[in-house]
């Protein structure tokens, strides 16, 4: 055994690097070509740049209008990320301590509309809410996302909160702790890792959604930093140099938040696996 797990690791290796090098060449492209002309990214766009000149940065920062568009981004997905764990961990406990056929109808209900796209759905809700004038509205867009994420956080919820011992709630409840309480003060601390996966899968949707934002925001005061990029785009051409430059500045935050929340991420997704 052994032996054969030896002659299929050069093997392992090789196809390990093979997809390394294929998952890192979109970012070499974006990157790359964040410092050349977009004459020279159509002409040839693999090859190395020779400088390193900040000029696209410095353009993408004053058209995408960085700052207005971060501020946007961190309301809206602090927000929405926000609004979903704790409408979804609140629901989910419910639904496990509540052992019903309503109860566990609910939970197929939630699981079966994970299958339904969004884009089925896009323009029913375009009319609806259209009709009601409540877009142009950044809450309009948060309860957007914490209606949309609910199905797939109570999922992961659930199955969480079925192995904590509900012995503990009992106690709780013995020494007078009233539900809500009891809820965040012993269920909600226990909750951490899974939080922590759900956190990182919601805000990577929320702060990267384009078509969501571009529906409901329509001012560009309010517009994301994914939305910003569009302002590259014009009816006949594109400016891609600066693009890309856009796309490296929109990426930055997500990788600094990312470094600054490693230890805390790392901890939890391993405390999840054990659990």
């Amino acid at each position: 055994m052994t032996a054969r797990l030896r002659k299929r690791r050069p093997v392992s290796t090789v196809a390990v690097f093979a997809l390394l090098i294929l998952f890192l060449v979109p970012f070499y492209l974006v990157l790359n070509n964040s410092f050349r002309t977009t004459e020279l990214f159509v002409s040839s766009p693999f090859r190395l740049t020779g400088s390193l000149d900040p000029k696209n940065y410095v353009s993408a920062f004053q058209k995408m209008r960085f700052m207005n568009g971060l501020g946007n981004s961190f309301l809206i997905t602090v927000c929405s990320v926000a609004l979903i764990m704790v409408t979804a961990s609140m629901s989910a406990h419910y639904l496990v301590r509540n052992r019903t056929r309503l109860s566990a109808g609910i939970f197929g209900l939630m699981v079966a509309s994970m299958i339904v796209p969004f884009q089925a759905v896009m323009i029913p809700l375009a009319k609806i809410y259209g009709s009601l004038n409540l877009y142009n509205n950044p809450w309009t867009l948060m309860f957007f996302y914490m209606g949309f994420g609910q199905s797939f956080a109570i999922f992961i919820f659930h199955g969480f909160i079925k192995g904590i011992p509900f012995e503990l709630e009992e106690a709780a409840l013995i020494d007078g702790c009233g539900k809500l309480k009891n809820f965040f003060r012993i269920v909600l601390p226990n909750l951490k890792p899974v939080m922590v996966t759900v956190l990182i899968l919601d805000v990577l949707w929320i702060w990267n959604d384009f078509l969501l934002p571009s529906m409901v925001l329509l001012s560009p005061e309010l517009r994301t930093l994914p939305l910003s990029t569009y302002s590259f785009f014009t009816t006949y051409s594109v400016d891609y140099a600066p693009l890309m430059a856009g796309l490296v500045l929109t990426i930055i935050p997500v990788i600094v938040l990312y470094l600054l929340c490693q230890r805390q991420i790392i901890e939890g997704v391993v405390q999840g696996a054990i659990k």
